[in-house]
């Protein structure tokens, strides 16, 4: 990819919106459209100090493209709205299917390459397993309005890339992905209370009180503080997504090669893990206490997940992911101890 190339990213002020923009900066690519709800001041010092050549608000972007028609290389359509306590599905709907629609159709109509946030939450309990294969998506049953509206899209997106190239029809972008983002944590997740990391989380009850609170198990399978997520650190998440936009550009790599693809690092951890990394990044002995699960979402709460990884790797992607201690020690280290952004 050219590094005049102009990219453009929705979720920019966000928590993996804005590191991705710091991380793309740091490969040399400044020209990039940043697009996001800019009226949340918190949000700010996300991707202020960061290069771009224009910020958008997303209820005006496609407005904006309309009268401006730029010349575009590259979406990254990673806005959503993210909160799995929010039941009323209508908001997600709006946000997460409706406009994640009109993206698609302008990268289509525009023949313009296309990443979108999925999400490891349309696995639901996980009872059909954790396996990227197209077939599954259709029988997925997430847990929560956000979970149903990113399988939604999931599904949608499926249907419109099987139909097209029939009879000449276009229907889809010449290169599009879904990543199903399995738990990211990292810099830049300050704004996003109740739904940031739980090493977020932990770290400011470790300053405050020298304790962990980590959710009971309500099942007689899991001991408490041994539920399993596959836990991802953000520059990982940032590393796939170039990875692909710069892959793409060799037709020969893209060919047959859209859909969608998990992202995890293929090895679930228990929050006993996490929550110990946490303590030892800051020096401290681990102190953890297990408290009752809210009820509003006890029936909606994942005991276990873990991404396969096989589809990406045989693609080509060959990094390997951080490992939980070593990511969880540079995030606390070099971040929030002194509340640093990205």
């Amino acid at each position: 990819m050219d590094r005049n190339s102009v990219i453009l990213i929705t979720g920019a002020a966000g928590f993996i919106g804005s590191y991705l923009l710091g991380y793309l900066n740091k490969k040399g690519y400044e020209n990039i459209i940043i697009v996001d709800d800019f009226s949340e001041e918190e949000k700010n010092p996300n991707y202020e100090s960061k290069k771009f050549i224009q910020k958008v608000e997303r209820e005006k972007l496609f407005d904006w493209l309309k009268e401006n028609d730029p010349s575009i290389s590259f979406v990254f359509h990673l806005g959503a709205r993210t909160d799995t306590t929010e039941f009323d599905y209508s908001v997600h709907e709006k946000l997460n299917v409706e406009y994640s629609k009109n993206i698609w159709l302008y990268c289509t109509d525009k023949k313009i390459p296309l990443v979108y946030a999925s999400s490891a939450a349309t696995y639901g309990s996980g009872e059909l397993g954790y396996k990227d294969d197209h077939d599954v998506v259709e029988n997925l049953h997430p847990l929560n309005p956000y979970g149903i509206s990113k399988n939604e899209f999931d599904k949608w997106a499926l249907k419109k890339g099987r139909e097209s190239g029939v009879g000449s029809q276009e229907s889809a972008p010449p290169f599009w992905s879904g990543l199903k983002f399995f738990n990211v944590y990292g810099p830049n997740e300050y704004h996003k209370g109740r739904m940031a990391s739980m090493i977020f989380h932990g770290f400011n009850q470790i300053q405050k009180t020298g304790k962990v609170k980590l959710f009971k198990s309500h099942r007689p399978d899991y001991k408490d503080g041994e539920q399993l997520r596959d836990f991802i650190y953000v520059e990982d998440v940032a590393k796939v997504c170039c990875w692909m936009m710069e892959s793409m550009v060799n037709g020969e790599w893209a060919m047959g090669k859209n859909g969608i693809y998990n992202l995890g690092t293929g090895n679930a951890r228990t929050f006993n893990d996490l929550a110990k990394a946490t303590f030892a990044a800051m020096g401290k002995e681990a102190v953890i206490e297990y408290i009752d699960m809210p009820e509003d979402i006890r029936d909606k709460y994942q005991y276990f997940t873990e991404a396969d990884m096989n589809k990406l790797r045989n693609v080509g992607y060959n990094e390997n992911f951080c490992p939980l201690e070593e990511g969880i020690a540079d995030y606390v280290k070099n971040y929030l101890l002194s509340k640093k952004y990205q």
